[in-house]
């Protein structure tokens, strides 16, 4: 950083931690053993995908990518925000196969130009008594946090649920400070 960007109160933004998304396996077994939270084998990263060529190309990309490895097939959906979600379903024990099928999907939007646009990824799990979970990754923090929305109510969260689980898998994640970052991803494809 220069002595101007110091003078003028900038920051150089901070690069994101791609491989923290590799800790999220050893938070599952966490998650399970604790508190009864499974993965369902779906997740999903969200970005703001331009129109146009480039855009299918590195869709075109990352599915031959994954299936060169024999990873499963990549659906885009696009959320009432205008935000692209790539889904990925693989077998819910599987959560180290999804993890690296997530991290292989934002390497390749950051490396093909996308990284500003990249929001977040997901990974969902479900409890045995239906409680929904998303572990959210924030691209641009290189943190995660919990997303627990209440069963059976329409855009209210269990907050309580949240820190409980913030607490639990705190040893296994780098999980985000600023309570203020943990948005709500309501209706999220890949949340299921």
């Amino acid at each position: 950083m220069g002595f101007f960007d110091n003078v003028l109160g900038r920051k150089k933004a901070v690069q994101p931690d791609l491989d923290q998304i590799f800790g999220l396996p050893s938070a599952a077994i966490t998650l399970e053993a604790a508190l009864d939270f499974r993965p369902t084998g779906v997740g999903s990263v969200a970005f703001r995908a331009p129109e146009g060529r480039a855009f299918a190309e590195v869709q075109a990309e990352i599915q031959s990518l994954l299936d060169a490895g024999g990873g499963p097939r990549v659906e885009s959906e696009r959320d009432g925000f205008g935000y692209t979600w790539l889904v990925v379903r693989r077998d819910p024990s599987d959560i180290a196969g999804l993890v690296t099928d997530l991290h292989a999907i934002n390497a390749t939007l950051k490396d093909t130009g996308f990284g500003p646009t990249l929001l977040c990824s997901l990974v969902s799990f479900r409890s045995s008594s239906g409680q929904i979970l998303g572990m959210v990754y924030l691209f641009k923090q290189g943190t995660w946090y919990p997303f627990a929305p209440r069963s059976g109510s329409s855009e209210q969260r269990d907050n309580i649920l949240e820190i409980q689980i913030r607490d639990t898998v705190g040893s296994d994640l780098a999980v985000e400070d600023s309570l203020a970052r943990w948005f709500a991803v309501w209706g999220a494809p890949g949340l299921e």
